[in-house]
């Protein structure tokens, strides 16, 4: 095999042999049971862009995964390497996250555990991303550091040797992309073009599958068209950079305090500065896709035919026209205080891209620019070039600029002669064509003159056999100029390629601008309240929060109400009960979808929010049948809380909506209350729904858990039902708000009749058994004991970390002690007195 330092690449009639001997494309392999289970369709379309995944894994019970991204549309290449588990469920994240259009693995390994659960969550047939199997060969860590060395910026190479030393699994499966690239798609990389960058398994929040489903934030789950998600109703940008740059933050929220840190300030700065937002989204309209631009000039394709010519040109030019934008943004950026912004401004220094402003000013006439109308980007491209470099070039030039005076004169004798009233148009294919009304012929025949005519809506399209000839000659003319350009052309963007580096960061700072500038649109114009949240160490808070995607669809009908969320290490595991339809599942969500906003450096709709740094997000919500996979709602309910109970930290963020409702109810109290356990050993924040009534009552002695229900309001006899949508504390009361829902739409009432009958003397039953004072105050003592116990271990943190003083300690001590004492006391009380009246 080729060193990288010479990247081969291969004819157009071995194309096919090649591609044969180095792929096989494999069927869909078959999921192990140990993979987490789809809930809802996940599909996050990723534009269009050619992003090629090589993947591979090391052998044991923890293996060490390497993944490398290499996306030929924006000439960008991303490397990692981490432990996973046995549910791969990091590196499907990452692999969701990039969303790659081909999918490469090692030959032996097509029949293992990993390609297997790749293949499921990804959802490879239904997604149409190819996964292909390549040999041995080609995974060659020698030959992924020469192409680390080859085509990283000379900037950014010593710190890539640094990351990528050590990282086997990465290297190879980067030295196997860029050859799959090579050899099936014809294409290489200029040297020190390619955007490379390592991307460790810490610094972003692991989002699972199901859980980007679950809480909608790429795609609704009813309608997969609307833009009612997360991802919908934060872009607001204006680029196609700052639309996939936002699109890859929802998905792995920064965990990085400072970083959100730095955006939070820059996001302050634009809502408070008016000019300055106006000003920056204005040079953002105007901005073009800098990525695909840049991509376009640093790969080298082997078929340099005809189409070649014509794209080498039209990609100078929209460089041309991405240099040009630079300045408005620079410009709009005056007077920025936010170390972020500051950083933005400085990037898009002139200094910063003046070679390739020259080399371009050289070449180029100053008023060409990049057109997406057929006829104009034609004419652009003939005149692009500046008079006076080639001699010939100047003659067919000529020569194309008389016969389209001939065009237009041919067309003037037309309309002149003719009683129709006939249009000049042009489009790539036909090239100049007329057109007139349908009208002006309804009592006429059409000219013999007009050939090849046809109806398209309104109007009737033709030609004249003059004009094809014409068009002919033009065509001639206009590939002329082309070709004697190509030398040109080719020249310049050599040159250009030598000192393109700094425009892939300019990109990059417009992409994060254009993201921040639409938090800023979002935030200004909402009808209601979005605020900072603060960054804090373990404490959430939100004060009035709301769910923002629900407050987007509802707020045209009703209004949305507010809701407090509060957690604290000493009050983490919630559990939430309520009425059908009282908001519980809206509610937990809304804790979930303002968290990761957040994270990523927006706002959040509330009047106060304070969040810890989540570096898991899981939620268990849907409860429906998986048809396809032949799994029912309860085993898809234990799949994924198996997965959540492997993967779970005291970091992470829980919620779970009506565990065990695919059961018995026994069997679903049982398991419901054995999950509960241990999440709540877990220490992670958890906000947990369910109907289960005992749930809350069995758990409310343990340390950690609070209590809370949604507030419903039921008629005397349960005829009209009034929901609240506001949380409480304490667990429902109300025993039969299930039987009052069903009176109140519409159940005949003789059959609401024997339900309240049958359930009330169930009801009874129930209580009777737990009637014993003494058992009930050793719970009480127990949970209060381990209150103690967790504040204890709290304030010696503190204490080590000099966060409070001796003597303030031991106030606080002295407090707890008598605290302690008094409801010890007071529980022994209770239940004597409790005695005393049986």
């Amino acid at each position: 095999m080729a060193t990288a330092s010479e990247p081969q690449s291969i004819s157009t009639s071995s194309r096919n042999t090649t591609a044969a001997r180095l792929t096989t494309t494999t069927s869909r392999p078959q999921t192990g049971s140990r993979s987490r289970p789809r809930t809802a369709a996940t599909s996050t379309s990723y534009s269009d862009n050619e992003i090629i995944c090589a993947i591979s894994e090391s052998r044991g019970v923890s293996p060490t995964i390497g993944l490398s991204f290499v996306n030929v549309s924006t000439s960008e290449a991303v490397l990692c390497q981490f432990t996973d588990t046995q549910t791969y469920a990091r590196t499907c994240h990452k692999i969701k996250v990039f969303a790659p259009s081909e999918i490469i693995y090692m030959k032996t390994a097509n029949d293992s555990n990993l390609i297997s659960i790749v293949a499921e969550n990804l959802e490879v047939q239904r997604t149409n991303i190819a996964m292909n199997g390549i040999e041995r060969k080609y995974w060659s860590e020698t030959n992924g550091h020469d192409y680390v060395h080859y085509l990283a910026f000379p900037d950014d190479l010593e710190s890539l040797k640094l990351s990528v030393a050590g990282n086997y699994f990465a290297t190879c499966c980067f030295s196997a992309a860029l050859k799959y690239i090579n050899l099936t798609m014809e294409l290489t990389f200029a040297p020190q073009t390619l955007r490379i960058r390592f991307e460790p398994s810490e610094g972003s929040t692991m989002i699972d599958l199901s859980t980007m489903a679950s809480l909608e934030l790429i795609q609704n789950l009813q309608n997969g068209k609307s833009r009612d998600c997360l991802f919908g109703l934060l872009n607001q940008t204006l680029t196609p950079m700052g639309a996939r740059f936002l699109r890859s933050n929802v998905l792995q929220p920064s965990t990085d305090a400072e970083k959100i840190r730095k955006r939070q300030q820059a996001l302050s700065e634009l809502t408070s500065k008016e000019d300055m937002f106006f000003t920056v989204r204005s040079a953002l309209k105007s901005f073009i896709d800098a990525d695909r631009v840049l991509a376009a000039l640093v790969i080298i394709s082997t078929r340099q035919d005809f189409h070649f010519m014509e794209q080498s040109i039209s990609n100078v030019l929209m460089l041309k026209m991405l240099v040009d934008g630079v300045k408005p943004i620079w410009q709009a950026l005056a007077g920025a205080s936010s170390e972020e912004l500051q950083m933005i401004r400085q990037l898009c220094d002139q200094e910063n891209y003046m070679e390739v402003e020259s080399l371009l000013g050289r070449c180029l006439n100053a008023d060409v620019r990049y057109s997406s109308k057929p006829l104009e980007l034609r004419n652009q491209r003939v005149y692009g070039i500046q008079a006076g470099v080639n001699s010939f070039l100047d003659v067919a030039r000529q020569a194309y600029k008389e016969l389209n005076a001939d065009v237009n004169d041919m067309f003037n004798k037309l309309k002149e002669e003719g009683e129709i009233a006939i249009e000049l148009k042009y489009d790539s294919n036909r090239q100049y064509y007329l057109r007139f009304p349908a009208s002006e012929i309804e009592d006429k025949s059409i000219p013999e003159t007009f050939i090849n005519t046809y109806k398209k809506n309104k109007y009737i399209e033709c030609q004249t056999l003059d004009l094809i000839k014409m068009n002919q000659k033009l065509k001639d003319a206009h590939n002329e100029v082309i070709c004697l350009s190509d030398a040109t052309v080719q020249e310049l963007i050599d040159q250009v390629r030598s000192t393109i580096h700094p425009l892939f960061k300019i990109s990059e700072s417009v992409a994060m601008l254009d993201m921040l500038a639409g938090f800023a649109q979002l935030v200004t114009t909402s009808t209601n309240e979005y605020v900072r949240p603060e960054i804090h160490l373990d404490s959430l808070m939100i004060k009035s929060g709301r769910h923002p995607i629900r407050e987007k669809v509802q707020h045209q009908h009703d209004r949305f109400v507010p809701n407090d969320v509060y957690a604290t290490p000493q009050n983490r595991f919630h559990v939430i009960t309520g009425c059908n339809m009282s908001g519980k599942s809206t509610y937990i969500r809304s804790v979930a979808l303002m968290a990761i906003m957040a994270q990523i450096g927006c706002f959040v709709p509330a009047e106060y929010a304070s969040f810890p740094i989540s570096h898991e997000i899981f939620a268990r919500i849907a409860t429906d049948d998986n048809i396809e996979a032949n799994v029912s709602t309860f085993a898809s309910e234990m799949r994924e809380m198996a997965f959540i109970l492997r993967n779970m930290s005291p970091r992470s963020l829980v919620i779970v909506d009506e565990l065990g409702r695919g059961t018995s109810t026994a069997d679903g109290l049982a398991i419901a209350i054995a999950i509960a356990e241990a999440l709540i050993e877990s220490k992670a924040y958890v906000w947990f729904v369910t109907h289960f009534r005992d749930l809350p009552r069995i758990l409310a002695n343990r340390a950690g858990v609070a209590n809370l229900h949604l507030s419903v309001d039921i008629s005397e006899d349960y005829s009209k039902m009034t929901m609240r949508y506001k949380i409480a504390d304490g667990y429902e009361e109300e025993k039969f708000y299930g039987l009052a829902l069903a009176r109140a739409i519409g159940l005949p009432d003789d059959v609401v009749e024997v339900g309240t009958r049958v359930s009330k003397a169930l009801h009874e039953r129930n209580e009777a058994r737990k009637r014993n004072p003494r058992a009930t105050a050793v719970a009480r003592k127990r949970k209060l004991i381990l209150n103690v116990r967790e504040q204890l271990s709290h304030a010696r943190e503190s204490a080590a970390t000099s966060e409070v003083g001796a003597e303030a300690l031991r106030d606080w001590l002295r407090r707890l002690q008598l605290e302690f004492t008094v409801r010890m006391r007071a529980i022994d009380a209770d239940a004597e007195a409790a005695v005393g009246a049986d």
